[in-house]
């Protein structure tokens, strides 16, 4: 087996907790997406406890989900965009996960807004498109299944990305800058079961019609582990 990486979780919110009480929180989440893989998580709990003191010490990062808008007014999330530009400045590994891939595209210059569609919820299909990157190794599935859980959505671009994953919902499902950056906007750390029981705490935000279409889908299984070899590779690849 490879060498294992040290990555830095940067843990910018928490799965609810009547959820996470039976599925985990995003540390547990991500530890049993990339740990059999060969990545060591360590995580720094951004809005409790602030970012990592030293830089040094990490092979790559990640930037998790969250319940916050990457557009919220909140110091930890400012504190978070320039972290974000340092690790770019520095070309260091970096991969962004819904809010993570949203925060990442404003520090680099993109633009974030609650979309007019609506809530992203239950398993849905996304498309690579574009050259492929080397990270995605060969044999690619299409299309690829995630479970979504947002209402946000990248709308502008940073100057150099370039998208790689899309969707009829959510154009910029997933963007590159060059090989120091990989996003995408859906959740490969969550399950089924973990969408299944925020659907249920969110049903009345959602609405319930989307709600139970978005339950519907939950017997669809999601590709967890082709996009964790994707992430794998790329901290591996950029490192």
């Amino acid at each position: 087996m490879p060498e294992r990486l040290r990555i830095g979780l940067l843990q910018a919110g928490y799965v609810h907790p009547d959820v996470a009480r039976d599925h985990g929180d995003y540390p547990a989440l991500f530890d049993a997406l990339l740990g059999p893989l060969g990545i060591d998580l360590v995580a720094y709990d951004l809005q409790r406890t602030g970012g990592p003191s030293r830089l040094d010490d990490h092979d790559g990062w990640i930037i998790s989900g969250s319940a916050s808008s990457a557009y919220d007014d909140e110091p930890w999330i400012r504190d978070l965009e320039g972290l974000c530009r340092t690790l770019l400045d520095r070309a260091e590994p970096l991969v962004g996960v819904c809010f993570g891939h949203q925060v990442l595209a404003r520090a680099a210059g993109g633009r974030v807004e609650r979309a007019d569609v609506g809530w992203g919820v239950g398993v849905h299909d996304y498309h690579l498109v574009g050259e492929p990157p080397p990270w995605l190794g060969d044999g690619a599935t299409e299309p690829v299944r995630m479970v979504a859980s947002h209402r946000d959505q990248v709308v502008a671009l940073p100057d150099g990305a370039e998208v790689f994953l899309t969707s009829e919902f959510c154009p910029h499902a997933g963007f590159t800058l060059g090989r120091r950056a990989m996003t995408v906007q859906a959740h490969p750390e969550f399950t089924t079961g973990l969408s299944a029981g925020l659907l249920g705490i969110r049903r009345e935000a959602i609405g319930e019609a989307r709600a139970d279409a978005a339950a519907a889908t939950l017997e669809r299984r999601p590709d967890a582990d082709a996009v964790a070899g994707w992430i794998a590779r790329f901290l591996r690849a950029a490192g």
